[in-house]
């Protein structure tokens, strides 16, 4: 499975990435506007972290207006996926961006049927969000095994992208889902690395190791 941040911290992104554990970046304009910046500048410093896909969200809400800027946020870097909405004209900014060569991050997946016309459209990424189905009592899990399980009929190529990922478990839910990515904030990345009983074998080992007076 391969683990894109979800941020536009660029210091967390240069943290992370420096691990080798973070295969792109996935991003929003709610999560560029913290940094104060502007739109373009924190979008080509996050593609120059990372040879991965960087996903970069339009505002527009029309397919000439999602075409238009999806064709300005592709030139700011090779590794721009383009985020779109799945709604209808979304779809059909995704269509004719996908076959101009720019890779779609299509994202707000609720649905399998949803993920269906995204792969048809010819979406590199689809985003169902996990974090928001299990707000509302929706096992996001199950939507990401009928999206496998559907994708792997047609032999559809566009990646399950598990997103609004909020805890440990829902990365080892969406992995035994099948889903190809999954994107998450940067505490919950390092969160995975975290076990009570890890720790308490560490503690033991420097214990036994200072008793022992062991030096390498």
């Amino acid at each position: 499975m391969k683990f894109f941040v979800d941020t536009a911290d660029t210091k967390d992104i240069a943290e992370l990435a420096a691990t080798g554990l973070i295969d792109g970046v996935t991003t929003n304009p709610s999560l560029i506007a913290k940094s104060g910046r502007p739109f373009a500048e924190v979008i080509k410093e996050i593609c120059g972290l990372t040879d991965g896909p960087v996903s970069a969200e339009v505002v527009a809400t029309d397919t000439e207006g999602m075409v238009r800027e999806g064709r300005k946020l592709a030139k700011i870097a090779e590794n721009v996926a383009v985020k779109l909405p799945l709604t209808w004209d979304g779809l059909k900014a995704c269509r004719t961006l996908s076959d101009e060569g720019t890779a779609v991050n299509v994202t707000l997946c609720f649905s399998a049927n949803q993920a269906l016309l995204a792969a048809k459209a010819g979406a590199a990424f689809i985003s169902p969000f996990i974090g928001r189905l299990d707000d509302i009592n929706i096992d996001g899990m199950e939507l990401i095994s009928d999206i496998r399980q559907i994708y792997d009929n047609y032999l559809f190529d566009t990646e399950i992208l598990a997103a609004s990922i909020r805890t440990p478990n829902h990365v080892k839910l969406s992995a035994l889902a099948g889903a190809d990515v999954a994107t998450m904030p940067p505490n919950v990345i390092k969160s995975l690395v975290n076990h009570p009983l890890t720790d308490k074998g560490l503690e033991a080992f420097l214990a036994d190791a200072k008793k022992a007076d062991i030096k390498v």
